[in-house]
């Protein structure tokens, strides 16, 4: 049945993901997992291996499905940053899951080939637009994606989130056009 597989595979990512993302890696327990998803720890270790590589293909599914979900757009850097930081607002665990690998493991899932890939479309797009004359060619577009993905990172719980996104947009426009 490959469409219950599928589907038990999902349920078993997005009981790791609430999971991992409340405890951590050292805190998460495969039994809960277990529990929410409806599966038995046999099949999440049989699809995933071990509780680190559960972790690695929760990590993985973030980035797809973050880089899905917005897409960059070099064109319009200010809104794809704020686009970004609404993102990361509505799900919190995203930014959670990456202070969690940063925390336990040293980064190690920002090293993964998902998160390279995704890190070098969006730095040849900058660059691209930066060829183009739409984005101030100064910085290295590497460093420009850098500044700029810590500014969608940034405030999550202000009082005041109209203010926030008016600022970070504000900041990434004098970022890539500062005359």
């Amino acid at each position: 049945m490959p469409g219950d597989a599928a589907a038990t595979r999902r349920r078993i990512l997005d009981a790791a993901i609430a999971e991992f993302a409340a405890f951590g890696i050292a805190g998460a327990r495969v039994d809960r997992i277990a529990a929410a998803s409806g599966a038995n720890k046999a099949m999440i270790y049989k699809y995933f291996g071990n509780k680190d590589q559960l972790f690695d293909a929760v990590f993985d599914t973030i980035v797809v499905q973050t880089t899905n979900d917005v897409p960059v757009d070099a064109d319009d850097l200010p809104g794809y940053i704020a686009r970004l930081w609404d993102e990361f607002r509505a799900h919190p665990e995203l930014l959670r899951l990456q202070r969690w690998d940063a925390l336990e493991r040293d980064g190690h899932g920002m090293s993964a080939d998902v998160v390279r890939k995704a890190d070098a479309e969006k730095t040849e797009a900058i660059a691209d637009a930066q060829r183009r004359g739409l984005v101030d060619a100064t910085l290295p577009p590497r460093t420009l994606l850098t500044l700029i993905l810590d500014l969608s990172r940034s405030a999550l719980d202000t009082p005041d989130p109209a203010a926030h996104r008016r600022a970070i947009k504000t900041a990434v426009q004098r970022i890539i056009n500062p005359d």
